[in-house]
């Protein structure tokens, strides 16, 4: 809203050097609007008080000397422009005034100013300049008077203001300053009051916004939004086919018109509404920025009785307004879901929404907290039309002072009320904040990612299930900004989630499925976010009983076995676990596993396999090392003992002519051979059930007894015979035996 500087200038340099034309207008009766009161009596606390101000003249004054000339052509003359003034006095309680004048489609040619007492200190003010280059916005109509911006000057209770013309401009007819009392009751009808009447009454508390989120419902006026066919729900309880409810369209968090204490009464006709909404304009309020947020209600209220009673209007004209803090408060009412006519824009009320932020924003930029605000707001209008907020369209206009009736305008669908109308309005600061603003209400949900799948685990980038999957999922735009989570499984709507969830539930068929997540923008932009799901709902395959097989090691207390199993899965195996008498977690690949197993003692593997949907299958065997010593073999050829601590039980025997043997006869399903391992020892052949299987040669540098040096395991457990042979090794025909294991 323009400021005519050179106006205000002149004004100050009037007002110092000739105070002479300030008239005061003590002796006038002053309108002073009540509360109800059929016997006229006055009251203290008028929601609405009038006060005219009065013409004081045209003189002529010296250019040069500042007096009256004495004679035509001594002196450049000038005409002092013509001025109003309403003298100091002492008022009712208010806190919002503004100045008003008879003709809605006029615009003040010069500057008004004002200045209040504040309410208890009795400290006046500076003089403030009102901001008069906003044409009546609405339609117009019987009791519409031009105005103002209003002035929040908070609890006041004295006021002084003038109007200085310029160019000899006229003054409007019908100047008058308007206060405003927002918590005060609601006046019927005017009484009279002395010009000089006195108040010393304070107001009443400011009523604070009660904060209500509207039960959401969208733009056009649909409760919420129909069903969508879709595989699946986001209950896992429900069935696969059951249509998938999109949730209701969030409408922004705000202060109703009840939270605020909108005064209904005063609205008499009922809103009227447009079709879809294809701009929202920004405003400011250029009330003043010396507010705190917890007056915000109160000036809301103010606003709607300005605008109501001063200006003529049929209700507050903006759809929304927001204060410094970010907190938005209804305007105009008839529904924040729909498209409601207002009175903001002139030319451009139609299919049209507005937001006004509270304060004066010509040099000082809105504060984070609000132009989150604005922005959120226009994403939610607009995007409910399916409207980008980063677009740009034509509209016709119905006639402004900068686009007569009938041309159309291409506009930003983000628009500063200066882009239809000659007006500073939204302030430069507030202009200039604009783009940032479309950048936030066009935006695409930014840094949606799958943080994973509830039920599931991952293995190489992929998601694996028995049946119930919850993905989950981040992003980095706020909530506010969001309309709704979609997942889809295959391209198909299988669930939906509203903006603050980040998480959502779908039960899939077995196999392998593509889950996206797709964030839905208030604006209607969407991103989206993916993962492969394998949903395998049946446990791990043993094909056979785990297998235990003696092995190749040392023989002392226990023998050395090694334990192997098979385990299929379609999905793959995550993991192995084997307890008993070894005990082990392995990955899922493994399929043996080394140990030992105690002489004589019966031992348990039991085996788990858990693949990498988590269905698990279990296993066991049991099986018995048993020691046959040398002395149970049957003999062939020449045997000695000998002895030693080395030696199972203290004694083996040692042969060195060739074809001598040592015969066991046993009835298990795995045998070991013991024998002692010396640099001189030679090489035996082994026969199982009179088969030839090969030459064993038991030399090693390192001298060791007691081991098991050739093994052999059958599935099942059967009657075998197993021959030790000495080959009778040219140089080393020396061998010792020290028995043979077998489990059983």
């Amino acid at each position: 809203m323009r400021r005519i500087r050179t106006t205000a200038r002149l004004a100050a340099a009037l007002v110092a050097a000739t105070p002479a034309i300030a008239v005061a207008i003590a002796g006038a009766d002053v309108v002073v609007r009540a509360q109800g009161d059929t016997a006229g009596r006055a009251r203290t606390e008028p929601v609405l008080q009038t006060f005219d101000l009065a013409e004081s003249g045209v003189r002529l004054v010296s250019a040069r000397s500042g007096t009256a000339p004495r004679a035509a052509g001594s002196a450049r003359e000038v005409a002092v422009p013509r001025t109003a003034e309403l003298a100091r006095r002492t008022t009712a309680p208010f806190s919002l005034v503004g100045v008003t004048w008879a003709d809605p489609d006029s615009e003040p040619k010069g500057a008004i100013e004002v200045r209040t007492r504040r309410l208890g200190t009795g400290t006046w003010s500076s003089w403030r300049l009102l901001e008069t280059d906003n044409p009546d916005a609405s339609d117009g109509g019987p009791g519409v008077r031009g105005s103002s911006d209003p002035l929040w000057v908070g609890p006041s209770d004295g006021v002084q203001a003038r109007m200085i013309a310029t160019g000899g401009a006229a003054l409007p007819a019908g100047l008058r300053v308007d206060l405003i009392n927002p918590d005060a009751p609601e006046p019927d009808q005017p009484v009279k009051m002395a010009p000089a009447a006195e108040s010393h009454e304070t107001a009443p508390a400011a009523r604070g916004g009660e904060t209500t989120t509207v039960a959401g419902r969208d733009d056009t006026g649909r409760n919420g939004r129909p069903p969508t066919g879709g595989q699946g729900s986001d209950n896992p309880g429900e069935a696969a086919d059951e249509p998938v409810v999109l949730p209701v369209r969030p409408v922004p968090r705000l202060v109703t018109r009840a939270g605020w204490g909108a005064d209904e009464a005063i609205v008499k006709e009922p809103p009227m509404y447009t079709g879809a909404v294809h701009i929202v304009f920004v405003h400011h309020t250029a009330s003043g920025n010396g507010y705190d947020c917890a007056e915000s209600a109160s000036i809301v209220r103010g606003i709607e009785r300005f605008h109501v009673k001063s200006k003529g209007w049929n209700d507050i004209g903006y759809n929304f307004l927001v204060d410094k803090c970010g907190r938005i408060f209804e305007g105009r009412a008839g529904g924040v879901h729909r498209s409601v006519l207002g009175a903001h824009t002139l030319g451009f009320n139609a299919n049209a929404s507005a937001v006004a932020v509270i304060g004066d924003y010509r040099s000082a930029p809105i504060p984070a907290a609000a132009r989150a605000s604005v922005a959120q707001l226009a994403a939610y209008k607009l995007g409910a039309w399916s409207n980008p907020p980063l677009g740009k369209v034509g509209l016709v206009s119905g006639g402004s002072d900068r686009f007569p009736a009938g041309r159309t305008a291409l506009l930003n669908r983000i628009s500063g009320h200066r882009d239809t109308g000659r007006t500073e309005c939204p302030g430069d600061a507030l202009y200039g904040q604009l783009t940032a603003i479309r950048a936030a209400a066009g935006a695409a949900p930014a840094g949606l990612r799958m943080r994973g799948v509830n039920g599931a685990a991952v293995y190489d980038g992929k998601y694996y299930t028995k049946g119930p999957a919850g993905p989950a999922w981040d992003l980095t735009t706020p909530t506010r900004m969001l309309d709704r989570f979609e997942v889809l499984v295959d391209g198909r709507l299988s669930a939906a989630a509203p903006k603050g969830h980040r998480q959502a539930a779908v039960r899939l068929e077995p196999g392998e499925h593509k889950v996206t997540v797709k964030a839905v923008h208030l604006s209607g932009k969407v991103a989206t976010a993916a993962a492969e799901v394998v949903v395998d709902p049946v446990a791990p395959e043993f094909g056979e009983t785990p297998l235990v097989a003696l092995r190749e090691g040392a023989v002392g207390v226990s023998a050395p076995v090694r334990l192997g199993w098979a385990a299929t899965d379609t999905s793959g195996l995550k993991s192995v676990r084997v307890r008993g008498a070894v005990s082990e977690n392995l990955s899922g690949g493994t399929r043996r596993l080394a140990g030992t197993a105690r002489l004589g003692d019966p031992s348990t593997w039991a085996v788990t396999a858990t693949d990498r949907a988590g269905n698990s299958a279990s296993t066991a065997v049991t099986r018995t090392p048993v020691l046959l010593t040398e002395a149970e073999a049957t003999r062939t050829g020449t045997w000695r003992t000998v002895r030693d601590q080395g030696y199972l039980g203290g004694e083996a025997v040692a042969g060195s002519t060739g074809g001598a043997s040592l015969t066991w006869t046993f009835a298990g399903s795995s045998a070991a051979v013991v024998a002692s391992r010396t640099a001189a020892s030679g090489r035996v052949r082994i026969y199982v059930d009179g088969e030839f299987q090969g030459i064993v040669d038991l030399r090693s540098a390192n001298e060791r007894h007691g081991q098991a040096v050739w093994t052999r395991s059958w599935r099942g457990s059967a009657t075998h015979t197993v021959r030790v042979q000495a080959e009778g090794s040219t140089g080393r025909p020396s061998v010792v035996l020290d028995g043979l294991v077998y489990l059983r």
